[in-house]
């Protein structure tokens, strides 16, 4: 067997590394970041998944959840090319983007019935108004409703345990201000965080619980909790495709996004993944338990990126109430 001088295997061994070396770097570069909306997260997981499936692992993408006001935040300082929203940039956001130069295209990628829920064994709750809902969470309910009789005297003398969504979390924006009236107007005794899987298991534990949470989480654990049906004024409605999509799911109905930074989109990765993920949006939104957008979204969509029509349609503010047919209208107008 021939045995090479030392030498010659220490600088083939110097060569291979550099050649490892580089490569690395080359697949470091092909790289999506992605963080925000725990909402959201399962839509964009499942295409980040089956995208790195279909590049065979060339490129590689990573999904964060620090809800959507922490996810805004590392976008607007240009660390993530895109972000995962459960409502619309608000000014604030977009005035720090516009301050480091990033710019974006707004992507709406389906639509969310917010869930209100409690335990299984809870067999007194069985719809619940608006009005009921807001004198649990305003402020002024803070210590001083905390028992369920108190809400509705037809229900149980029983502590009322809460869990909801934490204040980086776009839900929480817009389900404060679609009950309380005001985002981020809310009681504060309540256990909070921006991970949905948390809150299911609060209200899974505890007799006495009531949570909120995007509808995916709910169907995904529907032998673990209850929806209650909500009523806006015109009697309860249950969340449900149907009601989503005629609006009368209401005040809980809502269209969640994606931001793609415009500079990042230059990267062929970057345009390749959103490319990938309006054409899979349709099937993917249903499989993980949203609610899809018509196709013409998708392809809306697309027409922004090719032309960098960046910005959005919301002027900086959240809104309750819109139905699938105003938001194409708006994003189509941009």
């Amino acid at each position: 067997m021939l045995k090479l001088p030392n030498r010659i295997v220490f600088a083939m061994s110097a060569v291979f590394g550099a050649l490892i070396g580089v490569a690395n770097i080359a697949n470091a570069g092909s790289m999506v970041k992605i963080d925000g909306s725990s909402t959201v997260y399962p839509i964009t997981e499942a295409v980040a998944e089956d995208f790195q499936n279909a590049k065979k692992g060339a490129v590689r993408v990573t999904v964060g959840i620090s809800g959507t006001g922490g996810g805004f935040k590392k976008f607007c300082r240009g660390e993530t090319d895109i972000v995962n929203a459960s409502r619309p940039i608000l000014q604030k956001e977009m005035e720090d983007c516009k301050k480091a130069g990033v710019q974006y295209v707004e992507m709406p990628v389906a639509f969310d019935a917010l869930t209100v829920v409690v335990n299984p064994r809870n067999n007194w709750s069985k719809a619940i108004t608006v009005a009921e809902l807001k004198k649990i969470w305003e402020p002024a309910a803070q210590g001083n409703i905390t028992r369920w009789s108190q809400v509705n005297p037809a229900w149980p003398d029983e502590p009322l345990k809460l869990y909801g969504a934490g204040a980086d979390s776009g839900t929480f924006d817009y389900f404060t201000e679609a009950i309380v009236g005001k985002a981020k107007s809310s009681r504060g005794d309540f256990t909070a965080s921006e991970d949905d899987n948390v809150l299911v298991q609060g209200v899974a534990s505890d007799k006495n619980a009531l949570g909120f949470f995007g509808f995916a989480y709910y169907v995904e654990n529907q032998k673990k909790v209850k929806a209650v049906p909500v009523d806006g004024g015109k009697g309860p409605v249950h969340p449900s495709a149907k009601t989503v999509e005629d609006g009368s799911y209401a005040p809980l109905s809502r269209p969640i996004f994606i931001y793609v930074n415009i500079k990042s989109a230059e990267r062929p990765e970057i345009r390749q993944f959103v490319e990938f993920y309006m054409k899979n949006a349709p099937d993917l939104v249903k499989e993980v338990k949203f609610f899809p957008l018509p196709v013409q979204a998708y392809a809306i969509n697309i027409q922004h990126l090719d032309n960098k029509k960046v910005g959005t349609v919301f002027g900086g503010r959240s809104e309750v109430g819109l139905r699938i047919e105003e938001l194409l209208k708006r994003e189509a107008s941009l």
